[in-house]
């Protein structure tokens, strides 16, 4: 039974808290069930060498809640399980973006009220990631990164390793580097945009050739020009990649454009209606990520992108019934007007 009991004097967190906390997450988790025995006082305090009083002190609170009842003569018992204690999570995204919010903002909505959210920004800096996780894993039920380092990943893994399996969640990207004993929500990037490009194949068969704009001042994952790539050569499509297009840039006649940054997009939007092109038939457009605009915009722009809301409900959802596993988000294709 002592197992449960995981006491840190290192921790900032009192002692007391932290038994709680033991007691708590094991009747979460299924180790604690309706009238199993738990240690006594004097168990416990010498179990961890702790005074009775800092053990007295947790029980009290217990069965002050109800969770743990005493029987005199026999010790302490678990009253209960329908407890409602939250979840203390810490989301550590790789920047911030509308894209981020709606995870957050669905985890949060899922979670219902179960879960205390602490969130921190990386920006690919893994100074920052070994700072906010390093002598920080006890303190969080979970700890959720998006692991997108473009500099120093195999650093970046070494930090991630100090979590337990049990607590790290990853979101966006996986990391096959780990062992596979947490929970990973991700997107393929190299096998996503080529399924997603191959769903319009038919459409793409009528412009000459293909142009990413994959950014290099802002990082994304290389993952996706590998895949645009791959899908040219396997289609024997002409295609290039370009790293932005501001308005001095030429617009080239009967080609698709694969944008994903709304900075290019909004220039390249701008320089088709100073011109005498027509999108969907001169000028194709496929913008990465969807948003309400997009719908409406130049009669619908074409988008391929993951369920962002749907990331964020299925990590809180397997918290909630203490899952494991690693699942791919969907992603898909959005025909519109501008192909």
């Amino acid at each position: 039974m002592q197992k449960i009991f995981k006491i840190d004097d290192e921790r900032r967190t009192p002692k007391y808290l932290q038994l709680m906390h033991c007691i708590t997450k094991a009747i979460k988790n299924g180790t604690l069930k309706t009238n199993d025995r738990i240690p006594s006082i004097n168990e416990l305090s010498n179990e961890f060498l702790m005074s009775r009083q800092t053990v007295q002190k947790a029980y009290s609170l217990l069965i002050e809640t109800g969770i743990v009842v005493p029987i005199q003569g026999k010790g302490y018992y678990i009253n209960r399980t329908d407890i409602s204690t939250p979840y203390r999570l810490l989301l550590i995204l790789n920047k911030i973006s509308n894209y981020k919010k709606q995870v957050y903002n669905a985890m949060i909505h899922t979670l219902n009220g179960k879960a205390i959210v602490e969130i921190k920004v990386h920006h690919s800096n893994t100074a920052l990631l070994d700072e906010f996780i390093t002598g920080h894993e006890k303190e969080f039920d979970y700890i959720l990164i998006m692991p997108h380092f473009y500099e120093n990943q195999a650093k970046a893994v070494d930090i991630i390793r100090k979590i337990p399996g049990e607590k790290l969640i990853l979101l966006d990207k996986d990391l096959p580097e780990l062992p596979n004993t947490f929970i990973s929500i991700y997107q393929d990037f190299k096998n996503d945009i080529i399924e997603a490009l191959e769903s319009s194949l038919e459409s793409l068969r009528r412009y000459q050739q293909l142009i990413l704009i994959f950014p290099k001042l802002t990082q994304y994952p290389q993952e996706i020009e590998t895949g645009f790539q791959i899908y040219c050569r396997q289609n024997q499509f002409p295609c290039k990649v370009i790293s932005e297009f501001n308005l001095d840039s030429v617009l080239e006649k009967h080609s698709a454009y694969i944008v994903i940054e709304e900075t290019d997009l909004v220039n390249l939007v701008k320089t088709i209606r100073s011109s005498q092109m027509t999108v969907g038939k001169d000028i194709g457009i496929i913008s990465f990520n969807e948003t309400p605009l997009k719908e409406i915009l130049l009669d619908g722009i074409a988008v391929i992108s993951t369920d962002h809301e749907q990331m964020g409900t299925m990590a809180a959802e397997m918290i909630l019934t203490n899952k494991k596993g690693k699942v791919k988000n969907p992603f898909r294709l959005i025909p519109r007007n501008s192909l």
